[in-house]
């Protein structure tokens, strides 16, 4: 009984530099329809795209457009940069870090030449999504504009 029924708070922070939208207004069903998980969007104003939790990286797609970290508690963090950025076949992204490798909040994990995304014809809107085993409630005080490494959500794993 001693905290087997606690929940646990986590914070995650913004990947990046940028104005902050709902998931609700990310043009892609997808990602507004929560079907890969709850969350928020940013759209950046910044190459670099930093690891919003502590953790491990789970996951990094091979066109390096979108990446994951999994925290201790199981707390897995989906960046998704841009929409159909799959398509560029990993132009306009670099990888700096390789899956399995142990990050800290912070850490530059892709830079991303939002330019040339743009130029593709992309958008560059950037869903940030949780998912976990358990139940989440999610904490998110919406502003218009946030910097690298502000709190973005707060996690509460039920």
């Amino acid at each position: 009984m001693f905290g087997l029924f606690k929940s646990k708070k986590q914070i995650v922070v913004s990947p990046a530099c940028g104005d902050v939208v709902e998931l609700s207004e990310v043009p892609d069903e997808v990602f507004s329809q929560k079907l890969a998980g709850d969350g928020i969007a940013i759209i950046p104003r910044s190459n670099t795209f930093v690891a919003p939790v502590t953790g491990v990286v789970s996951k990094i797609f091979s066109t390096n457009h979108a990446f994951s970290i999994r925290t201790k508690d199981g707390l897995e963090v989906l960046v998704h940069i841009g929409l159909d950025t799959v398509e560029l076949n990993g132009e306009g992204f670099k990888r700096l870090v390789e899956e399995g490798e142990k990050v800290t909040v912070g850490k530059p994990i892709i830079s991303a030449d939002l330019a040339f995304i743009e130029g593709q014809g992309k958008p560059i809107v950037t869903p940030i999504v949780l998912n976990h085993e358990k139940e989440l409630e999610l904490t998110i005080d919406v502003i218009n504009t946030i910097r690298e490494g502000q709190n973005l959500i707060e996690v509460t794993i039920k």
